[in-house]
């Protein structure tokens, strides 16, 4: 193989899903394989990927700023765009200063190869997950469900997986490196198949949780973000009854209203919505739930707005992900009637943030004083001495003392605070890796 010398930089710039990290890390692992290395702060880089999204508005013009900033700040590079951004504004990109490639989704494996046609460049996958202790592993792309205010499918592609086997070896090239938790991640990962070829079995989302769930040294595995009604019998018995598998999901609710969700063409009421919540914490009274929830879709009313409020007091979730709409052209939302003001948006976003800081703190008082085990994470300059985590069911707690990031440790939930449990040291978890 031909190596580049040490002293090639790059640089990479991320934005949107967990599926794009996924992929910025791989083109990283590809990078520095053939020799590159990350350029430092201030350092000119020779390659520049943008891996962008267009989910929101706001991405997409993210999306180009980052673009032509990083052609500001690299005189010469070889910029690369990709991602769904570039799917939706290819020309656009390509008149960028620096831009010498736009790669559409479909080819986003090839981006380093396109980059380097001369190296022999190694397999799109990854074996690390810079900055996290938690490693996101991209199982599915695409998406076949075309909800009204959706652009991914049209930028995405239609709903394919990777195969079981594969998966499983990538896993452990995580495990290897020291990670101690993974996350099942994909554009609609419910739609999971195990990529059957002609003639053979397709294989289910919980059929994937049981092989990695049997991976030597994890130590935990989660599911991404999965519709209610793609959380069957089979797959509820893989995650409560897995050995590793965390009793915390992340359900997609969007909204609390049957006529909304019917408008955004989800397919599924908020009856199957709270019967999913309502068996996951029968068979777990400690399984916990996180949520994404969009506000001012077209045509939602006070009550519409107040059906989401009620079942965020209901379920009282770890964390909500909020999102204002944000109109999208090629969607059929874009062309609805009955658009909500921007002050009224601005208004139930404030009411949406507040409730769920609101009941996120009511669901962890259940658990004052109750000893668990965190994974540590990060420390936080305007918390010295401390150290932030996730419990097994994804409860924040800081921890004092002399800890690193990836440690597995035993404490006390001692008090329940806005910014998440204060914790009480007990003991290091042997490391099994």
């Amino acid at each position: 193989m031909n190596t580049p010398s040490n002293k090639k930089t790059f640089k990479i710039a991320t934005l949107g899903c967990r599926t794009n990290q996924y992929e910025s890390q791989a083109y990283q692992d590809q990078l520095i394989s053939l020799g590159y290395r990350q350029a430092v702060e201030g350092e000119n880089a020779e390659i520049c990927i943008v891996n962008t999204c267009t989910v929101t508005e706001s991405a997409d013009l993210q999306s180009k700023h980052d673009v032509r900033q990083l052609a500001k700040e690299n005189p010469g590079t070889q910029i690369v765009v990709t991602g769904c951004a570039a799917e939706q504004n290819a020309e656009i990109f390509q008149a960028y200063e620096g831009v010498k490639h736009v790669i559409l989704n479909k080819q986003k494996d090839q981006v380093v190869q396109t980059l380097l046609p001369e190296e022999e460049v190694p397999e799109f996958s990854i074996k690390n997950f810079d900055a996290h202790t938690r490693a996101f592993v991209k199982v599915q792309d695409g998406c076949n469900e075309f909800c009204t205010y959706c652009i991914i499918p049209y930028v995405r592609g239609r709903s394919r997986s990777r195969t079981i086997a594969e998966i499983v070896v990538e896993v452990k090239d995580l495990i290897a490196n020291g990670f101690k938790e993974v996350v099942l991640t994909g554009i609609n990962i419910g739609d999971f198949d195990g990529n059957p070829t002609e003639g053979s079995a397709t294989s289910s989302l919980a059929d994937l949780v049981r092989a990695v769930d049997q991976i030597p040294g994890l130590e935990r595995l989660r599911v991404s973000s999965i519709d209610p009604d793609e959380v069957d019998d089979d797959l509820a018995d893989a995650i409560l009854n897995g050995k590793k598998t965390c009793h915390s999901m992340h359900i997609v609710l969007q909204s609390g209203s049957n006529v909304i969700l019917k408008r955004m063409n989800r397919k599924y009421t908020r009856q199957v919505f709270m019967s999913t919540v309502d068996r996951l914490r029968t068979a777990d009274p400690a399984f916990t739930f996180t949520t994404d929830v969009i506000v001012g879709f077209p045509g939602e009313t006070q009550r519409d707005f107040e059906d989401t409020l009620e079942i965020m007091q209901e379920v009282c979730f770890a964390k909500v992900h909020m999102f204002p709409y944000s109109e999208r052209k090629r969607t059929r939302a874009a062309l609805m009637p009955n658009k909500v003001s921007p002050e009224i948006i601005k208004q139930r976003k404030q009411e949406i943030l507040r409730a769920s800081e609101h009941y996120a703190f009511q669901l962890r008082e259940q658990f004052v004083s109750q000893r668990m085990i965190v994974l540590t994470e990060s420390t936080h300059a305007n918390r010295p001495g401390e150290i932030t985590g996730h419990t097994e069911n994804f409860l924040t707690a800081w921890i004092a003392g002399d800890f690193k990031p990836n440690e597995l440790i035993e404490i006390d939930l001692i008090q329940n605070t806005p910014q998440g449990f204060i914790g009480k040291f007990i003991r290091r978890l042997p490391n099994e890796n």
